[in-house]
C-alpha cells in the first residue's frame, strides 16, 4: 500500500531535499568507490584480527613495530606510525577537499541545505561524548581520555554495509550521510588538534604554515605557474606538501592535521585565466577524482591493517575487554549515542525553524542513518591511540569496542532500511521517470523550481 504523501505548504521549508541531479551524480559515483573501499577496508580488518589471533602474532607485531625513515628529521618512525600519520594523512586530506567543495560549489552553499547535517554532526559528536563522560566518571583520569573515539563515522564502512544490505537509499539521505561523515571527521580532526596535542615546538609549525601560504598561492595560481604543464606542477606540489606535513608532524601537533590544512588550501573554482567556473571541474575537484581510489584502496585499509589487530584472548579477553568502563562507554555511545545525537540535532532544527521532512521520507528513515552514523572505526582508531598509547590495554579494549559497537550499529541499521527497502524502491522508479528525455529525471527538475 502506498503511504500517503505529506506536501509541505509553499511556506513551509523542507530538509533533507533530494538536490540537483548533477549533485546526485556526482555524489552516487563517490558512494561506488567507497562501496569498494569498504570492502577492501573490511578485508585488511579481519586480515589484522586473524593475524594477531594466530600463530602469526609476533610477527604481525614486529612488522607493525618495524622502523624506518630519516632520525635526523624525527621521521624515523614504525610502520604502524607511517600508516597512522603519514597514509591518514591523505584521507584527511580527501576530507579537507570534499568539504570545501560542498560549501563552495555543491548543494551545501546554501545555509538552508547545510544546517541539518552539519547541525547533525555536532549532534552526533556532542551526545556520544557526553554517554562516554558519564559511563567513566568514576574510573579515573586516564580512562577520560578517551572520550572522543566515538564521535567520529567511517563512510567507508557505512556505504559498505549500505551494498551489503541492497538498500536503495534515496539521494536525500546518502548526500546526508556523506556529508555528516565529512563534517564529523573535521569536527574530530580538530578534536585531535586541540585536545591530542601534548606539546608545541613554534618553529616548524610557524615554517609550515608560511610554505602552506606558498601551496596556496600556486594552488590558486595553477595555470599561471604551470599553464598545462600538469605534470610539472606535481613535481613541485607533492614535495611542497610533504615538507609541510613533515614539519607539522615535527611541531608536535599530529601530522593529519597537515592533511586537513592542504585540502583547505586547493581552489574548488577554476580562475578566470584557466576558463573560469564553467570550463569543467576545479582543482580541488579534480584532485578528489585521482586520489580518493589512493585514500579508500590503499591509505585507509593499510592504517587499519596495523591497527585493528588486538589479540582478544579467546572467550574471557573478550569477556575482560568489553567489561572494561573504556570498552562500555564506546559500545553505548556509539550505539546509542550517536543516533540519538543525529536524531535530536536534526529534529531540533526542523521545529526551531518551522521546516518538515521531505514528503518522500520519514523519520524511520533518518532514524536508520543515525543509526548507520554509529559504525566509527578509522578516526576512532586513531583517537584510541592517542589517548591510551598503541598496545595499552585501554588501547586494546578501546579497539574492541570500537568494532563491536559498529557491527551492532550496522545490524541495527540494516533491519530498519531493509523494512523500508519496498518504500525506497518505489522512490527509485520515479526519479527514473524523464518524459522530456532531456538527460534529467523530472522530479529533478521538479526540485528546482520549488
Amino acid at each position: 500500500m502506498t503511504e500517503p504523501s505529506r506536501v509541505p505548504t509553499p511556506s513551509t521549508a523542507t530538509v533533507l531535499r533530494r538536490g540537483s541531479h548533477r549533485e546526485f551524480v556526482r555524489i552516487s559515483a563517490i558512494l561506488r568507490k567507497e562501496t569498494v573501499g569498504g570492502a577492501i577496508l573490511l578485508a585488511a580488518t579481519v586480515a589484522a584480527l586473524i593475524m594477531a589471533n594466530s600463530g602469526f602474532s609476533d610477527a604481525y607485531y614486529a612488522f607493525r613495530d618495524f622502523k624506518i625513515g630519516y632520525e635526523p628529521w624525527h621521521l624515523e618512525l614504525s610502520l604502524g606510525a607511517w600508516a597512522a600519520d603519514g597514509l591518514l594523512a591523505i584521507f584527511f586530506f580527501l576530507a579537507g577537499l570534499e568539504l570545501k567543495r560542498e560549501f563552495v560549489a555543491g548543494d551545501l552553499r546554501s545555509v538552508n541545505r547545510a544546517i541539518v547535517p552539519v547541525a547533525a554532526a555536532v549532534g552526533g559528536v556532542i551526545v556520544p561524548a557526553v554517554i562516554y563522560t558519564l559511563i567513566n566518571l568514576d574510573s579515573g583520569a586516564e580512562t577520560l581520555r578517551g572520550w572522543a573515539i566515538p564521535t567520529a563515522t567511517d563512510i567507508a564502512f557505512a556505504v559498505a554495509v549500505l551494498a551489503v544490505i541492497g538498500s536503495k537509499l534515496p539521494p536525500a539521505l546518502r548526500i546526508f550521510l556523506l556529508t555528516l561523515a565529512v563534517v564529523d571527521d573535521l569536527l574530530a580532526i580538530a578534536i585531535i588538534a586541540f585536545f591530542y596535542t601534548t606539546g608545541i615546538a613554534l618553529l616548524p609549525l610557524v615554517l609550515a604554515l608560511g610554505l602552506l601560504v606558498v601551496f596556496w598561492v600556486l594552488t590558486h595560481k595553477f595555470s599561471y605557474f604551470f599553464g598545462t604543464r600538469a605534470w610539472a606542477a606535481w613535481t613541485v606540489l607533492l614535495p611542497l606538501g610533504f615538507i609541510v606535513w613533515a614539519l607539522v608532524h615535527d611541531s608536535g601537533v599530529h601530522a593529519t592535521v597537515a592533511g586537513v590544512l592542504l585540502g583547505f588550501a586547493v581552489p574548488v573554482l577554476r580562475s578566470k585565466r584557466g576558463g573560469g567556473p564553467d570550463a569543467g571541474p576545479g582543482l580541488a575537484e579534480t584532485l578528489e577524482h585521482r586520489i580518493r581510489p589512493l585514500s579508500s584502496g590503499i591509505a585507509i585499509p593499510v592504517f587499519a591493517f596495523f591497527s585493528a589487530g588486538v589479540t582478544i584472548g579467546g572467550a574471557d579477553g573478550l569477556y575482560r575487554a568489553l567489561t572494561d568502563p573504556v570498552a562500555l562507554g564506546i559500545v553505548i555511545a556509539l550505539v546509542v549515542g550517536k543516533p540519538i545525537g543525529v536524531l535530536l540535532a536534526t529534529f531540533i532544527v526542523t521545529k526551531t525553524t518551522r521546516a518538515a521532512l521531505d514528503p518522500d521520507l520519514a523519520w524511520i528513515d533518518v532514524t536508520g542513518v543515525a543509526l548507520l552514523a554509529g559504525v566509527g572505526f578509522t578516526v576512532s582508531l586513531l583517537i584510541s591511540e592517542l589517548a591510551f598509547g598503541q598496545g595499552s590495554p585501554h588501547d586494546d579494549h578501546a579497539k574492541v569496542a570500537i568494532l563491536a559497537g559498529s557491527l551492532i550499529a550496522a545490524l541495527l541499521a540494516t533491519v530498519i532500511l531493509r523494512i523500508r527497502n519496498r518504500h525506497y524502491g518505489r522512490i527509485a522508479e520515479k526519479e527514473t521517470v524523464d518524459s522530456d528525455n532531456d538527460g534529467i529525471p523530472d522530479v529533478y527538475e521538479q526540485e528546482q523550481t520549488r
